[in-house]
């Protein structure tokens, strides 16, 4: 093949036109990466810091300036607790460092090599060994806010809502120390993981999707299923909506305005906005306060957003 009239024999351009697309190109790479890093550029105070003995037990914590303790929001990422990792896009955290709010990102272990209990009890642990650093890293224990989306969401609400998880017979220093936080904005999260109340709720597709098997270390949910039985406790353990009572910090949910049912696929019914109302539903019979964000609703809300709630929850604004 004879070479383009703008690239010569060693693949360079020949051409000043040539030379000024190239130039441009680089250009705009040049852009996007500094872009991307930029976006990520905020350095934690104190990076990757170890709560627990396996590799994913880690914590990023970015310190907020202000007088006294400050209160945190803890960020637990998603990925079906099967993926995923802590780190997210400083503009995602930035606006509340700015408020004097201090922020940590977690990791822990994920399934189907390491099933439940053990991705929401390294979310316990992080909570307590954050508390174990309140006078060092200057935090409120009393003003914590957990957030998160999908099962990052479905961890949060657990802690939330279960009973306090502290071991106050326990050798472990950290393992006294008590879960409790003070309330959770979540997206798109489950509120159950029990393959028996969620098919009912969202029809055979929700089922498709691997968080629900591979939570029980199953790679498929016809294997999950044959051994109902056998991870009924597990599944009904690890739904938050088992663990709410009216005496519970607030929560607030937001999910897509897709309603249709049965869900459409795997995706639409892991992230169902049909998970957020039963708990709603469940919590305005106990008088709980929570609060439902549907994309879409135009209803008058008292919090408009997620980030109003946390503001109120940690500042009282």
């Amino acid at each position: 093949m004879e070479p383009s009239p703008n690239i010569d024999s060693c693949g360079r351009f020949s051409s000043d036109k040539g030379e000024a697309i190239y130039n441009l190109s680089m250009r705009i790479l040049v852009v996007s990466v500094l872009a991307f890093t930029a976006a990520f550029a905020q350095e934690p105070t104190a990076a990757n810091v170890p709560y627990g003995p396996h590799e994913r037990n880690v914590i990023d914590f970015y310190r907020a300036e202000g007088n006294g303790p400050r209160p945190l929001l803890v960020y637990i990422h998603g990925g079906g607790w099967t993926r995923g990792d802590k780190q997210q896009p400083a503009d995602n955290f930035t606006p509340y460092l700015d408020k004097g709010i201090s922020y940590a990102a977690i990791n822990y272990r994920l399934t189907p090599d390491n099933p439940l209990p053990a991705p929401v009890h390294d979310a316990v642990r992080a909570i307590q060994f954050i508390k174990s650093k309140a006078s060092e890293w200057n935090i409120d224990t009393d003003r914590i806010v957990l957030t998160g989306g999908s099962a990052g969401a479905c961890t949060s609400m657990y802690i939330l809502l279960h009973d306090d998880l502290a071991d106050p017979d326990s050798d472990d220093p950290i393992e006294r120390l008590s879960t409790r936080v003070a309330g959770a904005a979540v997206r798109v999260g489950q509120t159950s993981i029990d393959p028996k109340v969620i098919e009912p709720w969202l029809g055979p597709n929700v089922l498709q999707h691997r968080m629900i098997n591979m939570a029980v270390g199953e790679q498929t949910i016809d294997a999950a299923l044959a051994k109902y039985d056998e991870y009924r406790d597990l599944w009904v353990e690890f739904s938050p909506i088992n663990h709410l009572t009216p005496e519970d910090p607030p929560l607030l949910m937001t999910y897509g305005a897709d309603m249709s049912l049965p869900s459409k696929d795997a995706g639409h019914g892991i992230h169902h906005p049909v998970y957020g109302m039963k708990m709603k539903e469940e919590a305005d019979a106990i008088d709980h306060e929570t609060h439902l964000l549907i994309e879409g609703d135009d209803s008058p809300q008292e919090f408009a957003t997620a980030e109003a709630f946390i503001l109120d929850v940690l500042l009282g604004q």
